[in-house]
């Protein structure tokens, strides 16, 4: 079977991420210190660890078959690549952001104004689709102090928490872009490459699935049993198993854990008691 070429960032949080996500899909890397290429151990897998903004260029060219990378990152470096799933983690989005002492929020503030990003094309597409007109300076880092020191009037930057804009007397006023880690892959990958992409994508599946899935166990009167059955939101029927109490059955189910919270004064209104939620470590369907 053929080996498939999945590129992560080479450090920082959404290494550390990509890694607890391919662990939990069972998938065994031993990576010993500054190794740049490893092979999973029980998968047919290659892990190459890249600079996060050369990604999308090896993607196209590539150089390797699969990335998990951010989406604004993709979106920013504009090649030719496909996502395939949203992964969940390393949410951000892409905004402008001027000094406090400025009141205005709206975006026509930056005409005529200059703005330093690391993201210009992002920030370019959206000027131009505001018809707003802003001369763009381009730094590669420590875009958040352009504004203190007379390099530019507000920044376009990647925003988190938002604690490093407040730490540098800014605040955001417009969010261009939502983002979050994203698999993407080459546009042609071979059938083989193919193959092995489905079956991990299987397990990434199944392990996202889980995330924001509950196994919930519930005590409840036989005769109140089709009431709370309605209220659940579950995949299928729920499991019943009788209590060693008569007249009492425990009901087993899986559901989303903020559909449980939002239904869960109707339950008890229903008559169910002893309500026990666990997490769940996968989910095939």
């Amino acid at each position: 079977m053929s080996k498939l070429k999945i590129a992560i960032q080479k450090s920082g949080r959404l290494n550390e991420d990509s890694l607890k996500l391919l662990k939990d899909c069972g998938i065994k890397i031993d990576n010993g210190k500054d190794q740049l290429k490893v092979t999973a151990r029980n998968f047919p897998l290659e892990v190459l660890y890249l600079r996060n903004s050369d990604i999308p260029q090896y993607i196209e060219d590539g150089v390797v078959d699969i990335a998990i990378i951010g989406e604004n990152i993709l979106i920013e470096k504009q090649k030719k690549t496909e996502v395939v799933q949203k992964l969940g983690f390393a949410k951000c989005r892409v905004s402008l952001a001027v000094p406090k002492r400025i009141e205005s929020n709206e975006v026509s503030y930056f005409d005529g104004k200059k703005i330093a990003t690391s993201y210009p094309n992002t920030l370019n597409a959206y000027l131009e689709q505001n018809n707003i007109d802003s001369e763009i300076h381009v730094i590669s880092g420590s875009v958040e102090i352009s504004p203190n020191i007379g390099l530019a009037d507000g920044i376009c930057d990647i925003v988190s928490s938002g604690s490093t804009l407040f730490k540098n007397g800014l605040r955001e006023t417009q969010v261009i872009l939502r983002s979050e880690a994203v698999l993407a892959k080459n546009l042609n990958l071979d059938l083989d490459k193919a193959v092995v992409l489905e079956k991990l994508l299987f397990r990434i599946q199944a392990v996202l699935r889980a995330k924001n899935t509950k196994y919930v166990l519930m005590n409840v009167p036989n005769e109140k049993i089709e009431e709370v059955t309605s209220i659940l939101p579950v995949l299928k029927s729920p499991t019943i198993m009788p209590l060693a109490e008569e007249g009492w059955s425990s009901l087993h189910s899986v559901i989303d854990e903020d559909k449980f919270w939002s239904s869960i004064d109707e339950l008890k209104n229903a008559g169910a008691e002893g309500i026990l939620v666990i997490p769940i470590d996968k989910m095939v369907l």
